[in-house]
C-alpha cells in the first residue's frame, strides 16, 4: 500500500520531520518525508496498510511538543514499493497550501540548560546551545521552508560533531536547523560603549561581573537588544532613566530563578505556570513585604514586570555574581522598535550604555517580550509577542477570504486571517514616526509570506489621520485589494466575541480613544455585536466630559480633571489656580484652562474610561503628568488596591448614559475625611458597578446572555474583577481576553475578523 500525507500546522522547525523517520521506522515503512515551501510537510508512506495505520494513530497523539497539527490530507496513490528504506528528502520549494506557520522562539529547555552545565559535554558553557525542543524559531526565520540555509545560521556551516548529531535518527538534534557548538556556532564578545572589541576569555560572566558592579550593558538577545543594570544600585537606575527618557515607566527585571522571584513579589501557581512555561513572558507580579530593589525600578507601582532566563546566556550571566535580579528593558528609544542591528545599536546607545554583549548570529526578525498579568486564575495579555508570536488562534468558521489587519495607532499589531486562523503579528508599537512605520510594513510583509496568504482586502481603523490608515490606502492600491475602515470599539468587541467563538455579545469597551462615528472621543461604551452581520450598536457609554486641549488632556489629568470639576460646580479657578505648579506653564496656563471653561471655546467631549482615570487619579495627587502610556491610570489602580469602597456611591445610569459628574463632587468633596486609597478604590468600583449594570440593562433589552469587557481598562484587576462579580450573579456569562490584548494589541485581530466574514 502507498499513501501520500500532507500535513500542516505548526510543522516545521519542531523536530517533526525527525518524529516521523522514527515512526515510519518503526512501523516498518519506506518512503521519504520533506518540508515543503508553504510550511508544510509531505510524507509518503509504503508498507501494509496495517503498519500505515499504526503511524496515523501515532501521528497526532506522539507528536513533538512544539508541534501543532491544523490538518493531515491522505490520499492513496498508485505504484509499487520504489523506496528499500525511509529517509528524510531535501526540502520543496514549492507551495501547495496556505495557513502552516513557523513556531514562536522558546526558552532553553532542561535537557539543554544540563548540558550547558555539564564540564564533559562539548557545548558545556556555550550560551548559544539549542535543540529541536528549544531556542529561537520566528526570530531566525527568512523564508521558507524552515531549513537552514534560510535562516541566520546560514552563517554557520556545521562542524564534524554537530553534523554528526544532524544526521543520527536517535539523536535530539537530528535535523535541529539551530544545532551549533563552540567550534561552529555563534560566538559573543564583550566590548566598550564604542563597539571595540575586549580580550576576555568568558564574556557572559564578565558581562554579571559588570553589571553587578554598576555598570550598564546592552545585551544582544534573540530578538533584540536588552539594557541591563542592577536592580539595587541607585546609580545605573538614575543614568538609564535620565538617557532614556523613562522619568516613571517601570523597568522589567529578569531573576536568576523562581526562588529568586518569590524573594521580592507573590506568585501565585498561575502566575508560576507562565513564569517557567516554554515562553517565558514578563509576569506583572505584586511586590511582597520583602521587596527590596531600588524604587527606581517600578516607581509608585504596587506590582514589578519579572521574566526568568531564556536563552544560555541569560543564565550565564548569573553565574559568578550575588545578584538575584537584573533589570533586563527593552533597548528601543521612545516610541522605537526594538533595535536588532549591532551597528545601528552602538550608533544609538553608545552613550547610555558602558558595554555591549554582542553574538554574531543576525536578527532576521525583531520581536519583543511578551508581558502578562493574572486576574485570579486568568491569565492577561498586555503584550502578545515573544513566545507566541505568530502562533495562530483559531475562529469557530472559515472567514470569506483572506484579509490583513494593520491595527491602530498605538500599541500596534498587524495579522493575517486566513481561513479559520488569525495569526498576529509580534508586538509593533506605536506607529508614530518612520522606524516604526517601516516595521509595521515589514513584519506585516513577513507575514503574509510565511503564511502563503493572497489578500483580497486590507483593514484599517476609522480615523482618517491614523498612519495605518495612510499605510492601508497605499497598500491597497499597490497591490489592487479592497480597503475596509472599522471603528476602534467595534474592532475591540468583535475581537473578544471571535476569540470566545460567540454568536453575540454585550461588549463593555472601556480605553483611552477611538474616534467615533460622531468624529468623538469614545471609550466608554456598551457595544451590541452578532457574529452573523458584524455590525454594532452603540447602545450606551460614559456621561461625555470636556476634553480641554484635546490631547494635551491625554498627557496633564488636571486639564480633563477641570472640566469635570467645573461641571460639577467647585470653583474651578481657585481649584487650578492651586494646582498650577503642575502645570508645564504654571499659573499662565492655569489661567488659560480656567479661561476656556468660561468661553467654552474649542472644547471636545469625551466618553473615554481611561480620561476618567486619569482625573480621579490628579484629583487625588497621585499623578498630575503621563510619561508612558496609561500611567495616572495604573498608579490609581496601584493605590486603590489597598483601599475600600467608603463611599459606596449608587451608580446614576439615565438614557443609557453612566453618569460620572456626581461621583467626582462627593470625591472632591471627601478629600480632607476620606483616605486617598478608599476614595481611588470607591471610584474603580463606582465605574465597575455602574458599567456592569448598564451592560446588563441592555443584555435583557437585547436578549443576550453573553456580557464582556475588553479595551485597555480590562487589564485593570479591580474594574474587571468588580464587573465579573456584578455580572455573573445576575446569571450572566462573562468574558475576558485570554488569547490576545484586550488593549490595542488586540485591534487588528477584531479587524480581520470584521472584515473576513463581512460582505464588503
Amino acid at each position: 500500500m502507498r499513501v501520500r500525507i500532507v500535513v500542516t500546522g505548526i510543522v516545521q522547525g519542531v523536530g517533526f520531520r525527525p518524529f516521523i523517520y522514527r515512526e515510519a521506522v518503526k512501523n516498518n515503512l519506506t518512503g521519504y518525508v520533506r518540508n515543503m515551501g508553504d510550511a508544510g510537510v509531505e510524507v509518503l508512506l509504503d508498507g501494509s496498510s496495517q503498519n500505515i495505520d499504526k503511524f496515523m494513530s501515532d501521528l497526532n497523539s506522539k507528536k513533538p511538543p512544539l508541534a501543532q497539527i491544523d490538518q493531515i490530507r491522505r490520499t492513496e496513490i498508485l505504484g509499487t514499493n520504489g523506496y528499500t528504506k525511509f529517509t528524510i528528502y531535501q526540502s520543496l520549494k514549492e507551495v501547495e497550501n496556505s495557513g502552516s506557520i513557523i513556531p514562536p522562539d522558546v526558552a532553553i529547555c532542561n535537557q539543554c540548560l544540563r548540558e550547558l552545565r555539564d564540564p564533559k559535554n562539548p557545548r558545556f558553557d556555550y550560551f548559544f546551545i539549542t535543540c529541536t525542543d528549544c531556542g529561537p524559531r520566528f526570530t531566525i526565520i527568512e523564508q521558507l521552508p524552515y531549513d537552514r540555509e534560510n535562516t541566520a545560521m546560514k552563517d554557520f556551516p556545521l562542524c564534524g560533531f554537530c553534523k554528526k548529531e544532524y544526521v543520527d535518527p536517535k539523536n535530539r538534534r537530528f535535523h535541529a536547523q539551530t544545532v551549533a557548538c563552540p567550534i561552529c556556532g555563534p560566538k559573543a564578545y564583550l566590548t566598550t560603549n564604542k563597539g571595540v572589541a575586549l580580550r576576555v576569555q568568558d564574556p557572559m560572566r564578565t558581562a554579571g561581573k559588570l553589571l553587578s558592579e554598576g555598570k550598564i550593558l546592552a545585551i544582544k538577545g534573540y530578538g533584540g537588544f536588552h539594557i541591563a543594570a542592577s536592580t539595587t544600585l541607585e546609580s545605573p537606575l538614575s543614568i538609564l532613566r535620565k538617557m532614556k527618557f523613562r522619568q516613571e515607566k517601570p523597568f522589567a527585571i529578569m531573576a536568576r530563578s523562581i526562588d529568586a522571584v518569590k524573594m521580592i513579589a507573590e506568585v501565585n501557581s498561575k502566575e508560576q505556570e507562565l513564569l517557567t512555561s516554554p515562553q517565558r513572558p514578563i509576569v506583572l507580579l505584586n511586590k511582597n513585604k520583602h521587596y527590596n530593589l531600588s524604587p527606581l525600578v517600578a516607581p509608585n507601582l504596587h506590582n514589578i514586570g519579572v521574566m526568568l532566563p531564556y536563552t544560555g546566556l541569560h543564565y550565564m550571566l548569573f553565574d559568578q555574581v550575588e545578584n538575584t535580579s537584573f533589570v533586563m528593558t527593552s533597548a528601543n528609544p521612545p516610541n522605537q522598535p526594538i533595535l536588532n542591528d549591532d551597528i545601528e545599536s552602538v550608533k544609538t546607545l553608545g552613550e547610555t550604555v558602558d558595554y555591549f554583549l554582542f553574538h554574531n548570529r543576525k536578527i532576521a526578525n525583531r520581536c519583543d517580550d511578551s508581558v502578562m498579568r493574572v486576574h485570579g486564575s486568568r491569565q492577561v495579555f498586555l503584550r502578545r509577542s515573544r513566545g507566541y508570536s505568530p502562533t495562530p488562534i483559531r475562529l469557530k468558521k472559515k472567514s470569506k477570504c483572506c484579509v490583513v489587519g494593520l491595527g491602530g495607532e498605538l500599541n500596534n499589531t498587524s495579522c493575517v486571517l486566513l481561513n479559520e486562523k488569525v495569526f498576529v503579528s509580534q508586538h509593533i508599537g506605536d506607529v508614530e514616526n518612520i522606524e516604526t512605520q517601516n516595521f509595521l510594513q515589514e513584519a506585516t510583509g513577513h507575514l503574509y509570506r510565511l503564511t502563503n496568504c493572497k489578500a483580497e482586502a486590507v483593514v484599517c481603523d476609522l480615523h482618517p489621520k491614523f498612519t495605518t490608515t495612510t499605510i492601508a490606502k497605499e497598500m491597497a492600491q499597490k497591490e489592487n485589494m479592497k480597503i475596509v475602515q472599522v471603528q476602534h470599539h467595534h474592532a475591540h468587541a468583535a475581537a473578544l466575541m471571535a476569540e470566545h467563538n460567540l454568536d453575540d455579545i454585550i461588549a463593555i469597551t472601556c480605553d483611552g480613544y477611538g474616534y467615533g462615528l460622531d468624529g468623538e472621543a469614545w471609550g466608554g461604551e456598551i457595544f451590541y455585536s452578532t457574529f452573523d452581520s458584524l455590525r454594532f450598536s452603540r447602545l450606551g457609554h460614559l456621561e461625555p466630559q470636556s476634553l480641554l486641549g484635546g490631547d494635551l488632556a491625554s498627557h496633564y489629568p488636571l486639564r480633563i480633571a477641570a472640566g469635570i470639576l467645573n461641571k460639577a460646580g467647585v470653583d474651578i479657578e481657585g481649584w487650578l489656580l492651586s494646582k498650577s505648579k503642575h502645570f508645564p506653564h504654571g499659573v499662565t496656563e492655569a489661567k488659560l484652562v480656567a479661561n476656556q471653561l468660561k468661553t467654552k471655546k474649542g472644547i471636545v467631549k469625551t466618553t473615554s474610561c481611561g480620561r476618567i482615570l486619569d482625573a480621579v487619579a490628579a484629583i487625588l495627587g497621585i499623578c498630575f503628568k503621563r510619561s508612558y502610556e496609561g500611567e495616572p491610570a495604573m498608579k490609581l489602580e496601584s493605590v486603590a488596591l489597598s483601599g475600600k469602597d467608603v463611599l459606596n456611591l449608587a451608580p446614576i445610569i439615565k438614557g443609557g448614559i453612566l453618569e460620572t459628574t456626581s461621583m467626582f463632587r462627593t470625591i472632591y468633596n471627601s478629600l480632607n475625611s476620606v483616605s486617598t486609597e478608599n476614595l481611588a478604590n470607591s471610584a474603580h468600583i463606582y465605574l465597575a458597578k455602574g458599567l456592569a449594570l448598564l451592560a446588563i440593562q441592555k443584555a435583557i433589552e437585547q436578549g443576550v446572555k453573553n456580557i464582556g469587557f475588553t479595551g485597555g481598562a480590562a487589564c485593570n484587576q479591580i474594574l474587571s474583577k468588580q464587573i465579573r462579580e456584578t455580572v455573573e450573579s445576575e446569571g450572566f456569562n462573562f468574558y475576558v481576553h485570554e488569547s490576545i490584548p484586550a488593549g490595542d494589541g488586540g485591534i487588528s485581530f477584531g479587524q480581520a475578523v470584521i472584515a473576513g466574514f463581512s460582505d464588503f
